[in-house]
């Protein structure tokens, strides 16, 4: 089945594209060889360039991979999953487990690495989560979600901070579902206050060890709590 010249518009997706489509249908098999560049450029109607840049983009995809002086080979039918990918289908108690991980760890930083910038900060995030309790459970979320980022910063680990900014947008989703169904802010609206204060005066009196255990028993509570959600949900 011959490829078919391209339109002209962004020439490298369209190159990329159709290549993908043929791997996908199998007409190049996983460890099978690509025609050349050149071959490739005279099917499509494109310049050598063109399928040199979309080839790339299908290695940076997982789909293919280039072997100095033999060619480039099919590795996969289907593009390599990203890491936000992956995270928005993970099970927010797998998240959360992970999570304890990274934020225990960032906790015990903090608390070592504090500077003053951080420690009003961190007060302003604990003032703002009190603030919203007087608030639905999106905006309490919210404030929740920034106090904890806030002792992230303050452990001065981009990649502590990367993890964290990318597990944001399934503990958010969590967490608020998690509210509706049990219902914990209908009696104690502020949930978890004692814990959170507690946390950043760890933080700021520079102990490691009670910054690290609070935050352990706070975010072990609310998994043992999205368990039992997990469970109660049809």
């Amino acid at each position: 089945m011959p490829l078919g010249a391209l339109r002209p518009s962004p020439l490298v997706e369209q190159a990329a594209q159709r290549l993908r489509e043929r791997i996908a249908a199998g007409d190049w098999p996983v460890g099978g060889k690509l025609p050349g560049e050149t071959t490739l450029a005279k099917e499509l109607g494109v310049g050598r360039s063109t399928v040199r840049e979309a080839l790339r983009a299908l290695a940076g995809a997982g789909l293919v991979r280039p072997r100095h002086g033999a060619g480039v080979f099919v590795t996969a039918t289907e593009p390599a999953e990203d890491w936000p990918a992956r995270l928005r289908r993970a099970a927010v108690t797998d998240v959360y487990e992970v999570r304890m991980g990274v934020e225990v760890q960032a906790a015990r930083l903090a608390a070592r690495r504090r500077t003053p910038e951080d420690i009003t900060a961190l007060r302003a995030a604990l003032q703002g989560r009190r603030s919203a309790a007087g608030g639905g459970d999106a905006a309490f979320v919210e404030a929740d979600i920034a106090l904890h980022a806030a002792v992230v910063t303050a452990a001065h680990n981009p990649v502590l901070s990367d993890l964290f900014t990318e597990f944001v947008p399934v503990l958010r989703e969590g967490l608020i579902a998690l509210l509706d169904l049990t219902r914990l802010r209908e009696t104690d609206p502020g949930t978890g206050d004692d814990t959170h204060a507690g946390l950043v005066d760890a933080v700021i009196a520079a102990d490691p060890e009670a910054a690290a255990a609070l935050l352990h028993t706070e975010l072990e509570s609310t998994l043992r709590l999205l368990r039992k959600g997990g469970e109660a949900m049809p």
